[in-house]
């Protein structure tokens, strides 16, 4: 585990303090719990939810956007798909030899 070292004006170390003890957390648990719902987009909690709408108000929250590279060589942003595209992959996925007939073939039963 690292361990970064801080430097801030009094005033906002008081009221980063006082944030924590109102939670009642030790200043770096409230930290880490600050810079992970602006840094991580998975991260869902209501109070992780509240962070990340207070941060977004004022521009300092951290919009990861996954990107692969098509068969192009360029970058790409991954898109979510609808749930009809998924469904259908889904189905689609469901079709064909079952991973157990193949497991019995190649072992001969």
């Amino acid at each position: 585990m690292a361990q970064v070292s801080w430097r801030a004006e009094d005033a906002l170390v008081d009221r980063v303090r006082k944030a924590a003890a109102a939670q009642r957390r030790s200043m770096n648990d409230f930290m880490t719990l600050v810079l992970e719902a602006a840094t991580n987009p998975d991260l869902v909690s209501d109070e992780a939810a509240r962070v990340r709408e207070r941060l977004a108000r004022v521009d300092l929250l951290a919009v990861t956007m996954p990107v692969y590279v098509d068969e192009h060589g360029h970058e790409r942003y991954r898109v979510r798909p609808s749930r009809e595209e998924f469904e259908k992959a889904r189905k689609a996925a469901g079709k064909g030899t079952p991973l157990s007939d193949i497991v019995s073939e190649e072992r001969g039963e």
